[in-house]
């Protein structure tokens, strides 16, 4: 299977935001909070014809880092959907001008953290939020 396409429109919003709270369930965003995240980063929604399957966000670059996350529904791993949504967030986080390529995963995401480390990601810090009880782990690309 392949994607039909990788889009962010105001329609993309709701999904957006529901394959990033079903995957980091720890901390929900509201549709303000995605609406004010897509005015400062670039994100994305992956379809497999009408149906969301994953999503991307790319930060703008900071400390010649930018980040770059991609996420896909547990229902739609293993068929190739994230190697996809990632090979297209990290170009165009290169194209941004950044020295280092870094991404976020919540700790208890094992999926999330397998695909980061394949891909060539190494831990470089783990925080917790206040009042929250799983770490999110930061990793950099070697």
């Amino acid at each position: 299977m392949t994607l039909t396409s990788l889009r962010f429109d105001s329609e993309a919003l709701d999904d957006w935001r529901r394959i990033h709270n079903e995957i980091i369930p720890t901390a929900p965003l509201s549709a303000a909070e995605v609406e004010e995240r897509a005015g400062r980063n670039h994100l994305e929604v992956a379809y497999l014809g009408a149906l969301a399957v994953g999503c991307a966000t790319v930060r703008a670059p900071e400390d010649d880092a930018c980040v770059v996350i991609a996420r896909v529904l547990p229902e739609h791993r293993r068929r190739g959907f994230g190697e996809l949504i990632y090979r297209r967030a990290l170009g165009r986080a290169r194209e941004s001008g950044a020295r280092h390529i870094d991404t976020v995963v919540l700790a208890s995401n094992e999926d999330g953290l397998r695909f980061a480390r394949k891909h060539g990601f190494v831990e470089i810090d783990r925080y917790l939020l206040p009042g929250d009880v799983i770490p999110f782990v930061d990793l950099r690309l070697r």
